[in-house]
C-alpha cells in the first residue's frame, strides 16, 4: 500500500507541472506582450459596422491528455484487480483519462471573442477578433491599432 500512495503522489506532482504549462496568452486588446511594448503602432479610425460573438480557441499543448493519461492509469491500474487485471484497468484508464485530460484542456483554453467588423475612414473594410472584454456596437467610432500583424479594435 505505501507504494501506491507513493506512485500516486508521484503522479499528482506530474500532472500539476505539466497543467502549469498549459497558460494561454490573452487575446484582448488591453494586454501587450513585452515584445509589444514601446513599439510604434499604425492607428486608423473607423466605425462600427457589426459585431459578432466567437469563441477564441487557444492552443492545446497535450498536458491535459498527458495529465489525465496518468492519473487514469496509476488511479485504474492500483485499484482494480491484480496481475494482468491490473495493466488492463491501467491501460483503461490511461486511455479513459487522457480522453477526459484533453477536453479539459480544450475548454478551459476556450475564451469568449468578439469578431468587430470596421468601416475605415478611407471606405475600406476589416474585421478583427479580440477578446469580449470591452463592448463595442455598430455605429460607434474606434481606433485600429497595427503592429508586427496584430491589430487591435479600441474606442
Amino acid at each position: 500500500m505505501p507504494n501506491i500512495v507513493r506512485t500516486g503522489g508521484v503522479a499528482v506532482l506530474v500532472a500539476a507541472s505539466l497543467v502549469s504549462g498549459c497558460a494561454s496568452w490573452s487575446n484582448s486588446n488591453s494586454v501587450y506582450t513585452s515584445g509589444q511594448a514601446q513599439r510604434e503602432q499604425t492607428v486608423r479610425y473607423g466605425v462600427v459596422e457589426g459585431v459578432r460573438e466567437v469563441l477564441i480557441q487557444g492552443g492545446q499543448t497535450g498536458a491535459g491528455t498527458l495529465a489525465g493519461g496518468a492519473i487514469g492509469g496509476i488511479a485504474a491500474g492500483s485499484t482494480i484487480g491484480g496481475g494482468n487485471g491490473a495493466i488492463a484497468a491501467g491501460l483503461l484508464g490511461a486511455v479513459i483519462g487522457g480522453l477526459a485530460g484533453s477536453a479539459a484542456e480544450n475548454k478551459i483554453q476556450q475564451r469568449r471573442g468578439l469578431e468587430i467588423t470596421v468601416r475605415l475612414d478611407n471606405g475600406e473594410m476589416r474585421a478583427i477578433t479580440q477578446e469580449a472584454d470591452e463592448a463595442f456596437r455598430p455605429g460607434e467610432r474606434v481606433r485600429l491599432l497595427s503592429s508586427g500583424g496584430v491589430t487591435r479594435v479600441t474606442h
